[in-house]
């Protein structure tokens, strides 16, 4: 029998009418049903098992629980030294920075898309709102100064505060740190009476809906980061995959998160770069799936189609 016979004769099996039994459906009605009790137990569970709605944590918050943190951060962000300064792409123009997929540099074919200047944008410019003629002083006094100078200044201070009893600003040793406590102090106090967090967030346009400058800001301080290990939101433990408190989130994550748990990963300054691009090919694994030969015959080896219609072929068999 030739090819297109046994094609035609298998079209004409699968066609036959149904000899079988009938027995009426009513799908609306199972439709409705399921409606009624996928709700009530989705409901149930949210009562049960739903996660703590945490208040957002905020710039006045982060200088009220943690003002030298916030001392330390600022000053960070004058002399160049903070995570954003020093991140690159897209923030920074940063030839030095940047993670690589092997010899391709990912993040910095990305282009600085969202520029970020980390001394302007986040401690002198909203400087330049305050009425506080000791802020202004300080302020005129450090633009005026070279850009050397101020990195001399910011520098020194910034020593000085991480050789102090607790990292307080008032426990920092005489030196010779020009403007930049006057100016970290007056930041630090914008920031406790809740005019930071406005100031940051009107850089983005009319609408303050954009907190790209707010949290940069905050996450480049420890802060941030004790809070979320507070809540076992650390990259070593749950990381993005679970909300504030101890509940399971985001649980179809778990194969991302999971890959920065071992080495080389863990270890990787690169392990952003190296994840996506493991990732990427898994993904490509599994479209590709039903073209590649061995994989795509594991459901026919398996059989596992077998035990769930396994009333079909016990039939077919008897039949």
């Amino acid at each position: 029998m030739s090819v297109m016979a046994k094609q035609r004769a298998r079209e004409r099996y699968y066609s036959r009418p149904w000899q079988g039994p009938h027995r009426r459906y009513d799908i609306v009605k199972e439709f409705v049903i399921a409606l009624i009790v996928v709700a009530l137990v989705t409901v149930g569970l949210a009562i049960a098992f739903g996660s703590p709605d945490r208040k957002p944590i905020t710039l006045q918050e982060w200088a009220a629980n943690a003002p030298g943190d916030f001392v330390a951060t600022t000053v960070a962000e004058l002399d160049g030294t903070s995570g954003t300064a020093t991140y690159g792409a897209p923030y920074t123009n940063d030839p030095t920075a940047g993670q690589k997929l092997g010899p391709l540099p990912l993040q910095r074919w990305v282009g600085v898309r969202e520029p970020v200047d980390t001394a302007a944008d986040f401690v002198l410019g909203p400087l330049g709102t305050s009425a506080n003629p000791a802020v202004t002083a300080a302020l005129a006094t450090y633009t005026a100064a070279s850009a050397d100078q101020q990195n001399t200044w910011a520098t020194a201070y910034a020593d000085a505060l991480s050789k102090a009893p607790d990292g307080d600003p008032a426990q920092v040793a005489t030196g010779d740190y020009g403007p930049v406590p006057a100016l970290a102090t007056g930041l630090l106090a914008m920031a406790k009476n809740g005019g930071l967090d406005g100031l940051l967030q009107e850089q983005g346009g009319f609408y303050q809906t954009n907190y790209a400058r707010s949290l940069l800001f905050l996450a480049d301080g420890s802060y941030l980061e004790d809070q979320a290990r507070a809540e076992n939101l650390g990259g070593d433990q749950w990381g993005m995959m679970n909300e504030t408190g101890s509940y399971p989130g985001q649980a179809w994550l778990w194969l991302y998160t999971f890959w920065y748990q071992i080495p080389p990963f863990s270890s990787s300054d690169n392990a952003d770069a190296l994840v996506w691009g493991l990732m990427m090919v898994l993904s490509a694994a599994l479209v590709l799936l039903p073209f590649i030969p061995g994989l795509r015959s594991l459901p026919r080896w398996l059989g596992v189609h077998r035990v769930i219609w396994r009333n079909w072929y016990r039939g077919s068999r008897t039949g």
